[in-house]
C-alpha cells in the first residue's frame, strides 16, 4: 500500500461521495414500489384466507343443521346464510346450496372476498358433507 498524505485521502473520499449523490433517491424509486407490492400481496392473501375460513365454517354449520335428525335442506341453507351474515364483514354475493339424501347432507357456499385489485373479485367455494343422524334401535 502506498502512503498518501491526509489531504489527498480526503480528496479521494470526497470525489466518491460526490459521484454517489442521488443514489438513495434512485434506490427508493425501485425499493418502495416493490415493498408496497409485497405488502398488498400479503394483505390480499389474508383476505382470501379469511374468506375461505368463513365459507368453510358456514358450510359446516349448514351441514350440521341439515344433517340433524329432523333437519332439512332449507334449514342447512338458512344456517349457512345466517353464519356468513353475522360473523364477517367483507364477503359479498354469497350463495348457498344444499342437498340432503337419506344418508348424507351437503352444503356448498360460494362467495366473493374483498379485492385490492380493481375489477377483480376473487371467488371462494367451500363445501361440507356430514352423515344424516338416524335413530337406530
Amino acid at each position: 500500500m502506498t502512503y498518501r498524505p491526509r489531504h489527498a485521502r480526503s480528496r479521494v473520499r470526497r470525489s466518491r461521495e460526490v459521484g454517489e449523490r442521488g443514489s438513495a433517491s434512485i434506490e427508493h424509486v425501485f425499493l418502495l414500489p416493490a415493498l408496497f407490492t409485497l405488502m398488498f400481496v400479503f394483505v390480499q392473501g389474508a383476505m382470501l384466507y379469511q374468506g375461505r375460513a368463513v365459507a368453510l365454517a358456514a358450510a359446516q354449520e349448514g351441514a350440521r343443521a341439515a344433517a340433524a335428525e329432523h333437519g332439512t335442506t332449507g334449514a342447512g341453507v338458512s344456517a349457512a346464510h345466517e353464519y356468513v351474515n353475522t360473523t364477517t364483514v367483507g364477503l359479498k354475493g354469497t350463495t348457498v346450496t344444499g342437498q340432503r339424501t337419506a344418508t348424507h347432507a351437503t352444503v356448498n357456499v360460494t362467495t366473493h372476498t374483498v379485492s385490492l385489485v380493481p375489477g377483480w373479485e376473487p371467488t371462494v367455494e367451500q363445501s361440507a358433507t356430514l352423515p344424516v343422524e338416524r335413530v337406530t334401535g
